[in-house]
């Protein structure tokens, strides 16, 4: 069947893709307007609230330098967009939800544009008929736009939007589209000029094309680039440069042969990044114990729980109902258990294979899906986290496009409004999924009620109940709760000791727990430092100092064992010594007013009067509403005999505590003494 001229003009194609555009973006603003004033939760307390590297944007070695232990750890340029965030908002929440929800669309346009540029490219089978046919610019926009529109409203998305830390995900499948779309942009100029000129681009585009060089060079390093940047964003992004190539052999050059003899710059450049992903992931670390095998779990185990995972997001992706933020570390052991998804996922390789040989649209697209989802499936596998739904974010581009199109083929126009019927209750689940992540207590609630055996979601839920005042009861449940259901989680027992610490008459159960903490993970800092508290309050302060010292020795970047262990010096006289440990504390973090008050303190106890007062004003600096850092200027001001200033610190303290019965004591006996 030769093709029509193609009847649209060249100004009406482009209202058609911009309103396209506009419509997406204004259904992605709609479905996730509910999400701005989500809490930071989970991972990103560590990565954002407690990250001193993100604190300052120079110098910008240190912010490219995220510690090891971290969401952020080898993925600096997720570190290096957090920092921005905190530069314009500091810890409120909205900015980090504004820029999540602006790599979202940003994505879902570079998506569009893909599937749009790639249609131009293909016959389609014409609705009733066998025979296919190329379509029009229009008809490829709208097929394009409902892939598009789709796979920005569908709640599968929603971690990794809602989610701020999962930015990990969403900005390198961001770059993961640009790659390829500055690719399809290099080879596609011919089709550009035709289009202009209100012509259908030819269908056949194997083999050299004539384009215009300086174009085409610009984008195939625009698509390095943004490969390079997704490199340092999260390590799936490593299938990219193979992407590409079978992009190029599937729609464009038409063997890999013919690609590599037209492209050799090009892929060159873009197998080089992988020296930076190399590099990154030689030096990011285990994240927390979180990366790579281990933790009870082998490489057979792991491998054997993929299957039903990639099956559930599967079907999470044609039915996305219920939505888990943390499925827990639920492992299959036996073959038998796995047998019947390894041979659902079997089959569909099977699939990808054959279609890469016959149909090699659909090849493409399965090659897609598991490359995908292969590194966090096999590569680099998450031990802690056996599956997670935001490991669909790119993934989920493939089952969206069999869906659109198939429901193309059957129906024809009419598939429009089913697209735009199945947008809008997407849509509104999206809305409806953002409301669970309000708050931690909500999330986790949600949860627990969804993976009742999950001890990790058991802990947090407890985690959260003891940031509501009156929930104490309900949140040594929730912690019990978590350690009855796995007795070797250290973490729960910590958290159980620190709360029973704090209820008089519960010290020695906290003890326990803290003793159980030391028998499954000896190398956990914090236990040693809650059990130095717990001591340090009985009264048995050099038992103490032996915790803290311990949790120093274990984790040397540990502020707060620091500025414990200080405490319990300054206790006994160690004048000298605690000042040490003050000066450890800041600089750990530079920015912690408490810790600079903390050092002025000991160093006005051991009558070091201008180092003291530098400390107080530093403290002041970071915190002018700090009453407390105000007066202890004042006092030490006065000390050497700056009167005139330590009056107007002491004026400040009442500013901020009118009621201050002390501040205007001492006020007085300032101004009596400059008369």
């Amino acid at each position: 069947m030769s093709p029509e001229p193609v009847k649209n003009s060249s100004s009406e194609s482009s209202r058609t893709t911009g309103l396209a555009c506009v419509v997406i973006v204004l259904a992605a603003l709609a479905v996730y307007s509910n999400s701005f004033s989500g809490p930071f939760i989970y991972d990103d307390v560590a990565a954002i609230t407690e990250n001193p590297t993100i604190r300052h944007l120079w110098p910008v070695w240190r912010v490219l330098s995220p510690p090891g232990h971290l969401t952020v750890s080898g993925r600096p340029l997720i570190n290096l967009s957090l920092a921005l965030n905190y530069a314009l908002s500091g810890d409120a929440v909205w900015s980090y939800h504004v820029v999540n929800l602006l790599i979202h669309i940003l994505a879902g346009l570079a998506l569009f544009g893909i599937v749009r540029r790639t249609l131009l490219r293909l016959e389609l089978p014409e609705c009733g008929r066998g025979e296919g046919t190329p379509p029009t610019v229009a008809s490829a926009t709208v097929l394009a736009f409902f892939v598009s529109l789709l796979w920005v409203v569908h709640p599968l998305q929603t971690e990794c939007v809602t989610y701020v830390i999962q930015r990990t995900e969403s900005l390198m499948g961001l770059f993961y589209l640009l790659t390829l779309y500055c690719f399809v942009r290099s080879t596609d100029e011919t089709g550009e000029r035709q289009q202009a000129r209100g012509e259908r681009p030819e269908k056949e585009t194997r083999g050299p094309q004539v384009i215009r060089p300086l174009a085409s060079n610009l984008w195939a390093l625009a698509s390095v680039f943004f490969c390079l940047l997704g490199m340092a964003s999260k390590e799936v992004m490593v299938s990219a440069p193979l992407m590409v190539l079978l992009y190029d052999r599937t729609f464009v050059a038409g063997s890999f042969r013919a690609a590599w003899q037209q492209r050799r710059k090009l892929y060159l450049g873009l197998a080089g990044t992988w020296l930076l992903l190399g590099y990154l992931v030689a030096t990011a670390g285990d994240r927390g114990g979180s990366a790579g095998f281990g933790d009870g779990i082998s490489e057979r185990t792991y491998a054997l729980t993929q299957f039903r995972a990639i099956v559930h997001y599967l079907r999470l992706s044609v039915w996305p109902q219920p939505l888990v933020f943390d499925y827990g570390r639920s492992v299959l052991r036996q073959v038998a258990e796995a047998a019947p998804y390894a041979a659902i996922i079997l089959t569909l390789v099977i699939l990808t294979v054959v279609g890469l040989w016959r149909n090699r649209a659909l090849g493409f697209l399965g090659a897609w899906f598991f490359a995908i989802l292969a590194p966090s499936s096999s590569v680099v596998p998450v031990v802690t986290e056996t599956m997670a739904e935001h490991r669909m974010y790119l993934a989920l581009a493939a089952v969206i496009t069999v869906i659109v199109f198939g429901l193309y083929a059957l129906l024809g126009r009419r598939s429009v409004a089913l697209g735009l019927a199945l947008a809008v209750g997407l849509g509104v689940l999206t809305a409806r999924r953002n409301q669970d992540y309000r708050s931690e207590l909500a999330i986790w609630s949600d949860t627990v009620a969804k993976c009742p055996d999950n001890p990790r979601a058991h802990n947090n839920l407890g985690d959260a109940l003891m940031n509501i005042p009156g929930h104490l009861s309900q949140a040594i449940s929730a912690y019990e709760a978590a350690v009855r259901i796995d007795p070797g989680f250290s973490v729960a027992h910590n958290n159980l000791g620190c709360v029973l610490a704090n209820i008089p008459g519960r010290w020695p159960e906290a003890m326990s727990h803290f003793e159980t903490v030391f028998r499954i993970a000896p190398g956990n800092a914090k236990a040693r430092n809650n059990l130095g508290i717990i001591l340090y309050k009985a009264g048995r302060t050099s038992e103490a100092m032996v915790q803290f010292e311990e949790a120093v020795r274990i984790k040397p970047d540990y502020a707060e064992a620091h500025g414990n262990l200080g405490i319990a010096l300054d206790k006994v006289g160690r004048i000298p010594e605690a000042a040490a440990q003050f000066k450890e504390v800041v600089r750990i973090d530079p920015d912690n007013a408490g810790a600079h008050n903390s050092l002025g303190i000991i160093l006005d106890k051991a009558g070091r009067m201008p180092e003291a007062i530098a400390q107080f004003e530093e403290a002041v600096r970071i915190d002018p509403n700090g009453a407390e850092v105000h007066k202890n200027l004042s006092i030490a001001l006065g000390k050497v005999g700056r009167i005139s200033e330590a009056i107007a610190e002491c004026q400040e303290v009442l500013r901020i505590k009118p009621d201050s019965v002390d501040a205007r004591a001492f006020l007085v006996k300032l101004q009596n003494a400059a008369k």
